[in-house]
This record gives C-alpha cells, sequence and structure tokens, in this order.
C-alpha cells in the first residue's frame, strides 16, 4: 500500500508548526535573560560609579585632576565592557536561536512519535486485516484514548465486514435449494408429453436464466470464500499450467471471435495456494479478455517468474478505456462501460473474485488501461519452487 501524499504533507506541516513554536519560546526565553543580564549588569556600573570630589575646599589642585582622570579612565572601561558585553549578546543570541530550532525540532519530533507511530500502524490496517489492532501502550492520556477510540472503531468494522460477509456466503447457499427445485420442476413439465412447443421453449428459457443465477451464486460464495481468507488444500500450482488450461478451454470461444492468443508460459511460474481458487483467476481473467475483445483481435498472455514474485499476466487489445473506469473494474458488478452494464456474458463478479483471490494469497493484482488501447492485468502472488519433476 502506497502512502498517502495528503498525510504526509500534514504530518510534516504539524511538524513545522511545533517547531517554529517551540523555537520562538526557547528564543524568546533567551532574549529575555540576556536583556535582564544587560540590565542588572548596567544598574550594577551606575552603582558602582566613583563619585566626584567635593566642592573644591582645599589646594589640592593636582589630587582632583587625578580623580578626574581615573573617572575618565574607568568611564572608558566601562564603556568597552558594554560594546563587550551588547557584541557578546549578539552572537549568544545567534547561537541560541540556532539551538532553539534544533530544540525545537527535537522536541516536535518527540511529542509527534506516537502520534506518526499510530499513522502507520492504521495504514497497514485494510479490509483484509481488520483483525489488527493498535495496542498503544502507554499511560491513560490523550495520545492513549485517541488509539482505544481507532481500535473500537476497527473492532466494529471487522464486525460489520463479518457479518456482511457471512450473509453473502449463508443467502447464497440458502437459495441454491429453490433453485434446485425450481430446475427440476422445468425437467418434469419438459419430459411430459403433452408440452406443447411454447412450453419447451420458456424452459429452455428458464433454464437458461437459471443458469445464469446459479452461476452468479457461485461468484458470490467464491467471492466470500475468498474475502474470508480461506485456502482450501495449499499446494504447489503452476500458474502457466492454469492459464494454458484456461486458454484451451475456451478455444472454441477464441475461434468464434477470430482472436489470436500469443502464449509465453515458460518457466512454470510456480506458486503455493489453493488450486481451485487460482485455477478461477485464470479462467474469468481469459473470460473477460475473450468476451471483451473486439472480432479479430489478439490476446497476450504470460506466466513469468519475477524475483520472489509469480507474474500472470493477459493482455488484450481495443478501444482506449478510461483509467478511472478500469481502476474501480474490482468493485462487485463493475463494468468498463455503460453498454456492458447490461451484458449476457458475465456476473460481473469475474474481477472482484480475482482481486478476493489474488488478495488471499498475500499477492497484488494490477489493472491498467493500454495508452494504444486495450487492458492489461497483471497478477503477481508469492513465487515458490517447483516441485521435483513437475513440468509447467
Amino acid at each position: 500500500m502506497g502512502k498517502p501524499r495528503g498525510l504526509t504533507l500534514r504530518g510534516r506541516t504539524v511538524r513545522q508548526r511545533f517547531t517554529v513554536m517551540y523555537a520562538a519560546l526557547f528564543l524568546a526565553s533567551g532574549i529575555a535573560l540576556l536583556a535582564m543580564t544587560n540590565l542588572l549588569a548596567g544598574g550594577w556600573r551606575a552603582s558602582r560609579a566613583i563619585p566626584g570630589p567635593p566642592a573644591p575646599q582645599t589646594d589640592l589642585t593636582a589630587l582632583q585632576g587625578d580623580v578626574e582622570l581615573l573617572q575618565a579612565q574607568l568611564a572608558d572601561v566601562h564603556a568597552t565592557q558594554s560594546r563587550q558585553l551588547l557584541a557578546g549578546s549578539l552572537v549568544a543570541l545567534v547561537v541560541m536561536g540556532a539551538v532553539s530550532v534544533l530544540l525545537g525540532g527535537v522536541v516536535a519530533g518527540r511529542v509527534l512519535r506516537p502520534l506518526r507511530t499510530i499513522t502507520s500502524a492504521t495504514r497497514r490496517i485494510s479490509a483484509d486485516n481488520l483483525h489488527e489492532r493498535l495496542a498503544v501502550p502507554g499511560p491513560a492520556d490523550e495520545v492513549k484514548d485517541l488509539a482505544d477510540t481507532v481500535d473500537g472503531l476497527l473492532e466494529r468494522l471487522e464486525a460489520s465486514f463479518a457479518a456482511q460477509r457471512r450473509f453473502v456466503a449463508d443467502a447464497s447457499h440458502e437459495l441454491r435449494t429453490p433453485l434446485a427445485t425450481m430446475r427440476a420442476s422445468l425437467d418434469v413439465a419438459a419430459a411430459k408429453p403433452s408440452a406443447t412447443s411454447q412450453t419447451l421453449a420458456l424452459t429452455d428459457r428458464l433454464r437458461t436464466e437459471l443458469d445464469r443465477i446459479d452461476h452468479l451464486l457461485e461468484g458470490f460464495l467464491l467471492l466470500a470464500r475468498a474475502q474470508h481468507g480461506a485456502l482450501p488444500g495449499r499446494a504447489p500450482v503452476s500458474l502457466a499450467r492454469l492459464l494454458s488450461e484456461a486458454v484451451t478451454g475456451r478455444s472454441a470461444a477464441i475461434a468464434a471471435k477470430d482472436l489470436t492468443v500469443h502464449a509465453d508460459t515458460g518457466d512454470g511460474a510456480w506458486t503455493r495456494g489453493s488450486p481451485v481458487l487460482l485455477s478461477r483467476v485464470a479462467d474469468n481473467l481469459i473470460d473477460n479478455a475473450v468476451i471483451h475483445n473486439r472480432r479479430g483481435g489478439w490476446i497476450r498472455v504470460a506466466a513469468t517468474t519475477a524475483g520472489s514474485s509469480a507474474r500472470l499476466v493477459v493482455e488484450t487489445g481495443g478501444a482506449v478505456l478510461d483509467r478511472e473506469h478500469v481502476a474501480r473494474l474490482t468493485e462487485p458488478f463493475r463494468r468498463l462501460a455503460a453498454d456492458r452494464t447490461g451484458s449476457e456474458a458475465g456476473s460481473g463478479l469475474g474481477l472482484s473474485i480475482v482481486a478476493a483471490v489474488v488478495d488471499a494469497h498475500g499477492g497484488h493484482l494490477e489493472l491498467r488501461a493500454r495508452p494504444e488501447g486495450g487492458l492489461r492485468v497483471a497478477v503477481s502472488v508469492p513465487s515458490a519452487p517447483a516441485p521435483a519433476g513437475a513440468a509447467a
């Protein structure tokens, strides 16, 4: 997850404000201290001034001249000391200003450290790991209250998400029973000798609609299972093999649209996960590439290993797509354009299921509109070594 730039900028602004405030306080304290030092030094010099001689009542003219000369010398010394004190005060003020900025930054950083910890921990928490908590230690102060409030919010969100997923899974499962009953009733009605051609046409149409509903419910169940992080039967899986099987299984649809397929499945791209769910990922990506492609177009598929990731890429040509719409394709029932909203070719859950399965495997899904037209879908999951003697 990338770091939100707005939050970063706001955090830096708060630290800058605190730094300026603390530096101003330190600097004001230094100025006040130097001012008091100068005032006290001036008062001390005034109190130590040598009084002049009394009214001339004797003939000691020479002595009076020596006293006046001594007073002039003392005045020069005091003036020199005053200039030196002023120069020293200015140097101390400059040093104090630099030290104030440094201390202000350090103090601001220490004050904001708990908030940075809360922010970084909150960024790591998403819909897939709502069970995590901030659990900030320390005394019961304002920061602790804030962290506890965020933990309470996460707890309520986790309960809400869990209830929603349970409802989707339970409702999808419960609806299978009446669908099976309706399908059996249609079979009985079509098998009667008295069934007319209109009855048979109606039963065929209803079967088609029931198949669509059944496919939709299957998608709901798979989506709920993936969002719960349920990965049954983890085993080494070759993404290249899954991709080849998905392309082969849709050869008739590919030929019907006269599509050209370019495949690169050389190294196998092995990972460890649920073969059933990962197979559904490959199937959905190829389905989308075929259904939302133009006649005579092309499909480029690849399964490779890059570092610690196994990558599965499906790319198609076509019209130039809106990047904002492409970024929202992982939302359920989201399609690229209005003319696809009522499409009978799919349920609108394909990429939502792909995103949920990839997240459950600790991977990443990237959707990108190609500048020259078409869509590029890339799936990255943690790679795993190929089993001994296994072939892609």
